[in-house]
């Protein structure tokens, strides 16, 4: 169930906090563990947390891009089916 997690957990190393590695560096810039020191967080803007290192290759290419008529399609469909599962929701309360 949580194998999906796994990578996160053995780095997050709930056992002993103390002993986290962090994957990210200048050398390896796609890690997915970072440590930000208390100085860092502060220096950004209102103390942002919002800390943002790992780039989508998918929204710089925009080639590969879907065509606007397309993309308003599918946030319709996902909308739409959101609306049916939050209709459900009391529904399902009551049975």
């Amino acid at each position: 169930m949580l194998a999906h997690l796994e990578d996160f957990i053995a780095c997050y190393n709930p056992a002993n906090r103390h002993e986290r590695t962090a994957t990210w560096s200048e050398g390896t810039p796609d890690g997915r563990w970072r440590a930000y020191t208390r100085e860092e967080l502060l220096s950004r803007d209102k103390a942002s947390l919002d800390v943002f290192w790992l780039k989508d290759s998918s929204m710089t290419d925009l080639d590969s891009l879907l065509e606007p008529d397309i993309l308003l399609e599918e946030i319709l469909e996902n909308l739409g089916a959101a609306m049916e599962n939050f209709a459900a929701v009391p529904q399902a309360g009551r049975g």
